[in-house]
């Protein structure tokens, strides 16, 4: 049985600098920090890097919440990421967007004002 999301891993070549960007992105440091993974806490969920891989969009899409996607989005491109999808209303209040971290990796995020956390387990 599928549990739901538990970790999101992205490739990340340079490790050190994978770390730094996600840790200003997350606004956190890594609670796991090893030379072949730094893992993030995020909400419950995780953001792993491994230093194995090669980044690209076409692979695993998770999505990221957040609760003001416009703000989150135009942040995450200051930071250095590059547009991908622009934030789209796909219906019943909720909208999604992505951005191409400056890894190569596709990182998407979503605003969806029915997602419960209470749920989560």
């Amino acid at each position: 049985m599928i549990l739901g999301l538990r970790t999101a891993i992205y490739p990340a070549p340079d490790l050190d600098a994978a770390k730094a960007w996600y840790a200003q992105v997350l606004e956190q440091q890594p609670y796991f920090d090893e030379p072949f993974y730094v893992g993030f806490n995020v909400g419950g969920f995780e953001l792993g890097l491994v230093p194995d891989g090669t980044p690209g969009t076409a692979g695993a899409q998770p999505l990221w919440g957040v609760s003001h996607i416009d703000a989150e989005f135009a942040r995450l491109v200051s930071l250095g990421a590059a547009p991908l999808e622009p934030v789209t209303e796909v219906g019943g209040g909720i909208k999604v967007a992505a951005v191409t971290d400056p890894f190569g990796n596709r990182f998407g995020l979503i605003e969806n004002p029915h997602f419960d956390p209470a749920a989560v387990k």
